[in-house]
């Protein structure tokens, strides 16, 4: 497995991951309606325009083939005040290349990401319903705060986790 940071041409790549990970992670948890709509194209669009955004930081898994399977970008979301402080904004791997370690790759650049920042603080959302919470706790997140969303009509308790020690989380890695 090779991770490296993300460039545009990665985009369309990515977008399927992002679809088809999305399409397993969130069955059951947000309506099918709205997971049937999802666009590989519409997709790559909008990583296209995360990638070359300023501040934000992509990196993707590669298998030996060379194939993307997985991705994670992380950044300082626009609500986000607090000083010296980002977001994991998300992890996810093609179904088949969950629990092998790739996840944990990924988080580890991220948190180097937040080193070479600067930043001592880090937060990640994620829905309660979504199994990828006991990762983000294995690896010493506290959780802070829940709140209500709703999402294609459906109404879902939105988890935020917090790491106020990147060291900590960094040796686990």
């Amino acid at each position: 497995m090779y991770i490296r940071k993300a460039t545009v041409a990665d985009a369309k790549g990515i977008a399927k991951v992002h679809v088809d990970s999305w399409k397993s992670t969130y069955k059951n948890i947000i309506p099918d309606e709205f997971l049937k709509k999802l666009s590989y194209d519409q997709r790559t669009d909008s990583w296209n325009r995360n990638i070359s955004r300023e501040g934000n930081y992509v990196f993707v898994a590669e298998n030996n083939e060379g194939e993307i399977v997985g991705f994670a970008d992380c950044g300082k979301r626009e609500n986000n005040n607090i000083n010296n402080s980002g977001d994991l904004t998300s992890i996810y791997l093609l179904k088949e290349y969950q629990g092998q370690g790739v996840g944990k790759q990924l988080l580890k650049q991220l948190f180097l990401q937040f080193e070479e920042l600067g930043f001592n603080r880090v937060f990640v959302e994620v829905l309660e319903d979504n199994k990828t919470r006991y990762f983000y706790e294995y690896y010493d997140a506290n959780l802070i705060k829940s709140e209500k969303i709703t999402v294609a009509g459906a109404e879902l308790n939105l988890l935020i986790y917090e790491w106020n020690n990147l060291n900590q989380v960094l040796s686990k890695c």
